[in-house]
């Protein structure tokens, strides 16, 4: 049995355009990801102490709490009274004139979506600053 010699003395060729289609696409990836995490506000979170027999209570100092309530459906309570977002706000920076060291309290329901809670706290801090705190109630 004979086989046939062919001399392939040329260069192999090397294709590069499926290699540069795949390395723009993971390009663009990341670029889609760097950006859309990127546009994301962060809000600073500082949560209280850890409650130990020698730290005095402080629920009986806090008197006449500014209580706003989200419920189910997104409607914001003042005093279980729905308010406008417009008028809360005024009703905000007046308490927080008036009252130098108090803080005003946000209790949303389980069972909004977290982002709309956020949103709404943002907006609450954008009026009170570091004097608006979120809440949330114990289940009995």
């Amino acid at each position: 049995m004979r086989f046939r010699h062919t001399e392939d003395n040329g260069i192999p060729t090397i294709d590069l355009i499926p290699m540069l289609t795949v390395m723009m696409g993971v390009l663009a990836f990341f670029v889609v990801v760097s950006v859309s995490l990127g546009s994301e506000e962060l809000i600073q979170v500082d949560l209280p102490p850890e409650q130990t027999e020698e730290t005095p209570n402080d629920t009986d100092s806090v008197q006449d709490p500014f209580v706003v309530e989200m419920d189910e459906t997104g409607q914001r309570l003042l005093n279980g009274n729905p308010i406008e977002p417009e008028t809360l706000a005024i009703e905000i920076e007046s308490y927080l004139a008036q009252n130098a060291d108090s803080i005003v309290y946000l209790i949303p329901s389980r069972q909004l979506p977290y982002e709309q809670v956020v949103q709404f706290l943002g907006d609450m801090r954008a009026v009170g600053g570091e004097r608006v705190s979120l809440a949330l109630r114990e289940d009995s």
